[in-house]
């Protein structure tokens, strides 16, 4: 949304819809998870999907449309089936100019690309107050998904038993994929009465008082590349942990002192332990390092892309 917003100040922007992709004229086509475009309720909705990607996909060619697509992750967390997976290849070639969040996603060998960084919430949240926090909170916020490591994350911390722990809470908001998946979280977490869920969409007015009023912020995902869940909780001012790797150690040296914790490994009741010790620590007039993630700088390098990928296409 924040793009969509700060792009309007400069270019026309057109909100996708499957007759605008195919009939109306524009100059750049940006999508950040082209495999969603496949996807339908039914099958019978999911083989009309692929039809009209198909039909994109030639309408790509046969303009010189520069497509410009921005990486996520390293791969899709979505199930494919092998036509799919042929039609993201056939798109992946259409891609004129790849966008990466940070500098350690790969992009195909001699493809333009550029790295933007994640931009912050400060100022989209800046008008909702920040509540008072619950000594001993922790919080996942965020879709609720297998890899997202709930699971986990309920384990160790309910795991954690000394007095300390004994005056926690645990609090999980988020849209889960599925009802079976709300019902098993629901029942892992059913001795402890520590655990509470706030399962569905949360609006920004909710997702700010549920951070706000966190010690620390846990996000236990199976894999982490990149998280607008971290940037989130980070532009609140709330401290975060996630699992280590070369992108979150990369994030905690950008963020600064003890914003970001990380953790090898599977989550443990100890690694929660030290890092609301960590949180704890921090000093109330400090404030994460967000600086390279300003909104002006990130949407003038977007205009760029554009503007590199329309001449690319047209030199085709």
């Amino acid at each position: 949304m924040q793009l969509d917003r700060g792009l309007r100040e400069h270019v026309q922007v057109d909100g996708f819809s499957w007759w605008r992709a195919l009939t109306a004229p524009y100059d750049v086509f940006h999508v950040h998870w082209p495999e969603i475009l496949l996807q339908g309720r039914t099958p019978a909705r999911a083989l009309a999907r692929r039809a009209l990607f198909s039909l994109l996909l030639t309408r790509l060619r046969l303009r010189s449309t520069a497509v410009v697509r921005t990486l996520h992750n390293l791969r899709s967390h979505e199930m494919q089936s092998p036509r799919d997976r042929r039609l993201m290849e056939l798109f992946d070639r259409r891609t004129t100019v790849w966008i990466r969040l940070n500098s350690f996603t790969p992009v195909p060998a001699g493809a333009l690309e550029r790295t933007i960084a994640h931009g912050d919430y400060r100022d989209w949240f800046a008008q909702y107050p920040s509540p008072p926090t619950v000594p001993g909170r922790v919080l996942y916020f965020g879709l609720i998904r297998p890899y997202k490591g709930i699971d986990t994350l309920i384990s160790a911390f309910s795991t954690e038993t000394d007095a300390a722990a004994s005056a926690a809470t645990l609090r999980i908001v988020g849209a889960p994929q599925t009802p079976q998946l709300a019902h098993n979280l629901e029942s892992l977490a059913a001795a402890d009465s520590r655990i509470t869920f706030s399962f569905g969409y949360a609006s920004d007015a909710a997702l700010s008082r549920e951070i706000g009023e966190a010690e620390l912020v846990v996000l236990p995902y199976q894999e982490m590349h990149n998280s607008g869940a971290a940037i989130l909780a980070l532009s609140l001012c709330r401290p975060v942990l996630v699992p280590q790797n070369s992108v979150t150690d990369a994030l905690a040296s950008e963020a600064g002192g003890d914003w970001v914790s990380t953790y090898p490994g599977a989550l443990s009741a100890q690694n929660l332990k030290n890092a609301v010790a960590a949180a704890r620590r921090r000093h109330d007039t400090e404030r994460p390092d967000l600086s390279a993630r300003a909104w002006p700088a990130g949407l003038a390098a977007h205009l760029e892309a554009y503007e590199c990928a329309v001449r690319a296409a047209r030199s085709r």
